[in-house]
């Protein structure tokens, strides 16, 4: 399946990135990807916001934006799945080319500007979700709404009966003026209308807030102090960056959000910057493609991680190869349990 997966994604790095992005999804769906599930262990399995997970290892969102590859990602060995994000209306997103690979970088920079099919269509498709993955839903807002921050509580209402969790995502920055929902006032605003939606909810699934690395230590104070005192669950450290950061590809200079391995120093400081602030688990995202990386994350003050852009050049295959190397690190250090080794090299980052 290796040396299959290999040369799949030899061709797909041949065609455009986003056409090559929707083959991708469409050769999981055809069954062209692990069937085994998640690699598990007494040290791996752990808990995140009362979720029980086989491992801390997680699907970021974007990968799969419309859900249209629950039953196959399903089988994968992600611990958990988080897909979308979602909007209350169908929107097409930014145009055209808008998905660039950085290869010589190990890196990807996209400007979407939450393209998706709406949170109707997203809905119906979650209401035939498998039931034995933890399956979460970002929750995304309209280019041209007049309320941005009631869409969040609106796609949370529409599809929270469907997903085992939902995060918040303020940090996307190709959206504009998105991200001055992070700001003191108005996150706090927009988290308890999301906290009032998610209360009228027959089963009250835990609710995550999505940060950008790129926030000063003063705005990153600011995010912690709002989370801690609005009832979410944990915070996802970090969404892409404006940054540019040491880049060689080609298309280093294009407009959007920078993910990938030059974006794992800047989003694990973040993190553990952020695990000072705050007694929310910390879901750590940025530049994982390794099992090490996972396990700096950790150590730094993450409680689970998430990737998506090593899969574009590690293929699915990759989860499975983290998993157990991270179960290694785990016992080569003498830790019990991946819970242990949480925030257990912060100082390093700071």
């Amino acid at each position: 399946m290796k040396l299959l997966e290999q040369i799949g994604l030899a061709a797909l790095r041949r065609i455009d990135s986003e056409t090559a992005h929707g083959l991708a999804l469409e050769a999981l769906n055809t069954g062209l990807g692990p069937r085994g599930g998640p690699f598990t262990s007494d040290r791996l399995r752990t808990q995140l916001a009362g979720l029980d997970l086989p491992n801390p290892v997680g699907l970021a969102a974007g990968f799969d934006k419309n859900a249209t590859a629950l039953n196959a990602l399903a089988r994968t060995g992600f611990g958990f799945l988080e897909v979308g994000a979602a909007t209350p209306r169908p929107q097409p997103g930014n145009p055209k080319p808008r998905l660039f690979r950085l290869t010589e970088d190990q890196a990807a920079i996209n400007r979407f500007g939450f393209n998706n099919d709406g949170m109707e269509a997203i809905g119906t498709r979650l209401a035939q979700r498998p039931k034995d993955r933890v399956l979460g839903l970002n929750l995304g807002a309209n280019k041209d709404s007049t309320d941005r921050a009631a869409d969040f509580a609106t796609v949370l209402t529409h599809c929270g009966p469907h997903v085992d969790f939902a995060t918040v995502n303020v940090s996307s920055p190709n959206t504009e003026k998105l991200r001055d929902l992070q700001g003191k006032a108005a996150l706090a605003a927009l988290l308890a209308g999301v906290m009032d939606a998610r209360n009228a909810l027959e089963t009250k699934i835990p609710v995550f807030l999505k940060i950008a690395p790129d926030l000063t230590a003063d705005e990153l104070a600011e995010v912690a102090e709002v989370a801690n005192a609005s009832g979410i669950s944990a915070i996802v450290a970090t969404n892409t960056t404006l940054d540019r950061i040491g880049l060689r590809g080609p298309h280093a200079a294009e407009k959007g959000g920078l993910s990938g391995q030059p974006l794992f120093e800047k989003s694990t400081r973040t993190l553990a910057q952020l695990s000072g602030m705050t007694d929310l688990p910390i879901i750590g995202v940025g530049g994982v493609g390794s099992a090490e990386q996972a396990y700096q994350k950790i150590r730094a003050g993450a409680s689970v991680v998430q990737l998506y852009t090593a899969l574009v050049y590690g293929g699915v295959s990759l989860v499975d190869e983290i998993t157990r190397g991270l179960d290694a690190l785990l016992e080569r250090d003498g830790f019990a349990n991946v819970s242990d080794a949480v925030g257990s090299g912060r100082g390093d980052w700071l």
